[in-house]
């Protein structure tokens, strides 16, 4: 029913070599290869999901997600009733990137990978190539086995949970439709988001590699970096244990969607000087607003001279919020996800 094996991602300038652990759940077992552990399905085995997580080190909800799951799949502590409910296979890699999860970072301290420091950057990676590549497409074969794909990320306190897939792509929407959030973010895909991908690097995103390939994939953003939440990492498992039924790994069917579809790439109000942003008092992420709404203020702490109203750019959903009250010219304020009418 369930198997785990240490993986070696990497090797630092010392020889001390970067491991994580990869779990398999069900029909799949992991087997000895040249290279380490190599996952093996039989051909009747089933559909396959690979769920990772901590790709950024102080993303951590999405870890303790999988380690909730594993007691409810492995049918630990009384919870769970095991191999009896599987047919197919689970891998799962709570962390994905023990570099930035050690700095409890971001990115990889620059030393160390100055080219790549987002290894969500570099998929699929390269054997030869920067730390995070060859971390990259050492962990790809058991992603790129599988029939779905689930990378879990967590956003700030100030960011509404949500999950992110690619637009127009009808299996990822139905993947995201199954994790279940309220907000669903949808990426632009084709040649009209070729310049805009290249602008943001998206091209060497894990999701955006994946669905390339043909593998359904979705991003879920829980809520709050750097401390485990319990809503949060309950919002994680519900959506991963609906991830399992539609794909048919477990028995029964996801509970019903009814919420709210956005493009990713949102309205962002930005600050025009430096200085203090007092929000709207009663300014909350998922609240509705309308183009031209004031959202808050900036002003000078010194003088106390008003220096900018910050206003909606659109009508849409607050997807964000800066919650550090001190900002710099550019900086973002409010973020505002434009709702897509279907």
């Amino acid at each position: 029913m369930h198997d785990s094996r240490e993986l070696v991602l990497a090797r630092l300038p010392s020889g001390v070599p970067v491991r994580t652990s990869v779990h398999v759940y069900g029909e799949g077992t992991l087997v000895d290869g040249d290279e380490g552990p190599e996952l093996d399905v039989p051909d009747d085995g089933g559909p396959v999901v690979y769920a990772q997580a901590a790709q950024h080190g102080r993303e951590v909800n999405g870890a303790a997600v999988l380690r909730r799951l594993h007691a409810e799949l492995a049918g630990e502590g009384g919870e769970g009733d095991g191999a009896a409910a599987f047919h197919g296979t689970l891998v799962s890699v709570p962390v994905a990137d023990p570099l930035t999860f050690d700095h409890v970072s971001y990115t990889t301290p620059e030393i160390l990978d100055s080219i790549n420091a987002n290894m969500n950057r570099c998929w699929p990676g390269d054997p030869d190539g920067t730390l995070h590549e060859r971390m990259a497409a050492r962990l790809w074969p058991f992603a790129s086995a599988a029939d779905a794909i689930v990378d879990l990320h967590t956003g700030s306190p100030s960011m509404l949970t949500h999950t992110v897939y690619m637009r127009g792509d009808e299996a990822c929407r139905g993947l995201a439709e199954a994790f279940g959030t309220d907000l669903l973010l949808a990426e632009a895909a084709g040649d009209d988001a070729d310049t805009e991908w290249a602008e943001r690097d998206f091209g060497g995103k894990f999701r955006v590699a994946a669905t390339r390939e043909g593998i359904p994939t979705i991003t879920p953003e829980l809520a709050h970096s750097r401390e485990i939440v319990e809503e949060a990492v309950e919002t994680g498992v519900d959506g991963m244990l609906g991830v399992l039924r539609h794909e048919g790994v477990l028995a029964g069917d996801p509970d019903p969607w009814d919420g709210t579809v956005a493009r990713n790439h949102l309205g962002r109000v930005t600050a025009t000087e430096s200085g203090l942003f007092r929000v709207e008092p009663d300014l909350a992420i998922g609240d509705e607003v309308t183009d031209g709404q004031r959202l808050g203020e900036v002003y000078d702490p010194a003088s106390f001279e008003m220096l900018q109203v910050a206003e909606a750019d659109r009508d849409g959903i607050v997807y964000s919020v800066a919650r550090e009250s001190t900002v710099t010219a550019g900086a973002t304020l409010v973020g505002v996800a434009e709702r897509i009418e279907e």
